[in-house]
């Protein structure tokens, strides 16, 4: 099972330091804009009304609280979700 973070970012935040490189390795974290992901097959995701800048990043459901730590710590995250996804 994997598990999907929607990630949306502060203004003028820079997505390449959302997730450190060691996290990324550690966890196999996968850091997606919505056009990536829909090329991936994760379809149905909706434009956000409000125009922020938003990323999803996909993990095993092991990893999920290793990932949702690291997004709370994170001065550039305004906000997330989490989602199972089988």
């Amino acid at each position: 099972m994997m598990v999907v973070f929607e990630v949306f970012l502060t203004a003028g935040a820079d997505a390449d330091n959302l997730l450190t490189p060691e996290t990324r390795t550690e966890t196999g974290a996968v850091l997606m804009t919505l056009a990536e992901a829909e090329a991936v097959g994760f379809a149905g995701m909706p434009a956000d009304p409000e125009g922020r800048d938003r990323r999803l990043i996909a993990v095993r459901k092991a990893d999920a609280k290793w990932i949702h730590r690291a997004l709370e710590a994170s001065e550039i995250v305004g906000s997330f979700r989490m989602f199972d996804v089988d």
